[in-house]
């Protein structure tokens, strides 16, 4: 307690460091006001009653859509579009990146290159929420009754630019935390959306265990939550080190020939969140379309009853194998092995053993799939423990903390924000927040940075 006081004091004394934190609470608390206001017109208590009748089918749908968006896509807010918009339009952008010249040619063109994405990132958002907009507004709210009596054009045009101002405000604000705050401010709203979410789940599984008389049950549903969190932090920093050779090293303006032992470092999961993001937005698309469709004759009837429940057990094979497919494919976007070992001849280095070149740039493809997958396969176990956890009797919305997407970007978050405040304090000759750990991101001097 005495060591967590000091550090919280030396995090306050670095005057950067608390501007920026305080900035970045300021701009989220912002991000979760506008997940409160309602966009003009929709009748919100015909909204909430219609979701209060709602199917387990239909519920567990609309947690799994409104998690990312702190309760603003359930709650109607002109921020309902939330943050996706903008993930799904920079993943289309890097799929771009592998097939189109033209966007290669920008990734390679560093600082300006980079600029020039973002802002075509930008502009598909813009058209992606264009598109999402009339679909929400026609498939949810709609649906739920809770539309003005006579809607017109106006307010139809207005509403759908409303939504689309509101996702790029929240686009906005992630740019500015990330820029002037602390942490990745995209990943930052998503999981600050997804833990507002937190305290109101645990409370309705703490009622079902006090009305049931069972609060033996809620201390072993903490403890499993808590040891699942132990296993993604070790899964999401645990590395492969490869052993390398340095044949020589610069000093000043002479070259140095002696053998220096580095390390490259292979992530297990090198894909981190991105295969479940996929697999569950194309598992999302049928969900969406079949959401309102009540007669099971009805020609996409048999999809339906496989999709529309995302705790059943079609459902989460399906959910397995699109995981582990999209593991690999995102993995050989994320790492080339051949650039890896066209880098370390240029550089000098060798891994011990193998030869540098085509035979290096062969052992290391070999290795990444040797290890991609059992991270494959715990990136599909992780994103099936919320539905073990509904049969096993908890409620949809704490179940959804057990595992899947929002478990690894709350981990994922909170590194990387730990990890950033951290290289604050160790640059000013401060202890870390940590002692006796490592923090994804800190590297000993024996490590390489990567390539």
């Amino acid at each position: 307690m005495k060591r967590l006081i000091t550090n919280l004091k030396n995090i306050w004394s670095v005057e950067e460091l608390r501007q920026r934190i305080l900035l970045t609470l300021g701009l989220v608390l912002a991000y979760r006001i506008g997940s409160f206001i309602i966009l003009p017109g929709v009748n919100y208590t015909a909204l909430d009653e219609a979701a209060q009748g709602s199917s387990d089918a239909q519920k567990g749908i609309e947690n799994l859509l409104s998690l990312f968006s702190g309760g603003g896509f359930s709650n109607a807010s002109f921020m309902a579009l939330g943050i996706m918009p903008y993930i799904s339009a920079s993943i289309i952008m890097q799929l771009l990146g592998m097939a189109v010249p033209a966007v290669q040619k920008l990734q390679n063109e560093g600082e300006s290159g980079r600029k020039i994405i973002n802002n075509y990132t930008r502009i598909l958002t813009i058209v992606i929420c264009a598109l999402q907009a009339p679909s929400y507004l026609k498939m949810y709210v709609e649906q739920k009754g809770a539309l003005p009596a006579d809607p017109s054009t106006m307010w139809w045009a207005q509403t759908i630019i409303i939504l689309v101002a509101g996702s790029m405000f929240a686009v906005w604000l992630g740019e500015r935390i990330t820029e002037k705050g602390i942490g990745n401010g995209i990943s930052l709203l998503i999981a600050v959306g997804i833990l507002s979410r937190l305290p109101g789940a645990f409370i309705a599984e703490l009622g079902q265990s006090i009305e049931a008389g069972n609060l033996i049950k809620l201390v072993l549903e903490v403890v499993i939550f808590m040891l699942i969190i132990l296993a993604v932090i070790l899964i999401v920093q645990g590395v492969r080190r490869v052993p390398l050779n340095t044949a020589k090293s610069v000093v000043g303006r002479s070259v140095v020939a002696q053998q220096t032992r580095n390390y490259l470092p292979l992530k297990v999961n090198a894909s981190g969140v991105m295969p479940i993001i996929f697999a569950q937005a194309i598992l999302t698309i049928p969900m969406t379309i079949f959401l309102s469709a009540t007669d099971p004759k009805n020609q996409g009837g048999a999809i339906q009853r496989i999709l529309s429940d995302p705790y059943g057990l079609w459902y989460n094979v399906i959910l397995v194998l699109m995981i582990v497919i999209f593991t690999y494919f995102y993995t050989a976007i994320m790492i080339n092995p051949r650039k890896i070992a066209d880098d370390l001849k240029r550089s000098g280095g060798f891994i011990p053993g193998i030869r540098p070149g085509d035979e290096t740039a062969n052992y290391i493809d070999n290795l990444i799939t040797r290890i991609t997958f059992p991270g494959s396969l715990f990136l599909a176990a992780i994103a099936i423990i919320p539905s073990i956890a509904k049969i096993s009797g908890v409620n949809d919305g704490f179940a959804m903390f057990f595992g899947g997407t929002s478990l690894l970007i709350m981990v994922g978050v909170v590194l990387d924000t730990v990890q950033q405040i951290e290289t604050y304090l160790l640059n000013r000759q401060m202890d870390g927040l940590m002692e006796g750990t490592r923090v994804r991101g800190r590297r000993g001097p024996n490590e390489t940075s990567g390539f």
